[in-house]
């Protein structure tokens, strides 16, 4: 089971994370989410736990648990949505990725009025 743990103290790490669930059993992996432009946690993360029981009793007795100081939500993942793309090739009828204007911005600035 995928856990998903919110509320996270920005010290915690991956060693802390798996050190706590692996109280209520077997963890395959613990992941603290960082930043990627500062490598700074992002208070949230994630624990897999193969068995189903362990990690239900995890999530029952964690959510809502004070840890660092600070309360943390705890709930079952849920999957990956897809998310649209904000950037490289964004098809959106015209090719380019722009509404056609005429060049004279939203409402052609009263300009070419026709």
């Amino acid at each position: 089971m995928n856990i998903y743990i919110s509320g996270l103290s920005y010290n915690i790490n991956d060693d802390d994370l798996n050190e706590l669930f692996t109280e209520y059993g077997e963890v395959s992996s613990a992941r603290v989410i960082n930043d990627r432009e500062t490598g700074k946690s992002r208070g949230f993360g994630f624990v897999e736990m193969p068995n189903d029981t362990d990690a239900q009793k995890a999530i029952d007795e964690l959510n809502g648990a004070e840890y660092d100081n600070k309360v943390i939500s705890v709930s079952i993942a849920r999957p990956k949505t897809e998310r649209p793309s904000f950037g490289g090739n964004r098809n959106r009828g015209n090719n380019s990725g722009f509404r056609r204007n005429n060049g004279f911005g939203r409402d052609n600035g009263g300009f070419g009025k026709r």
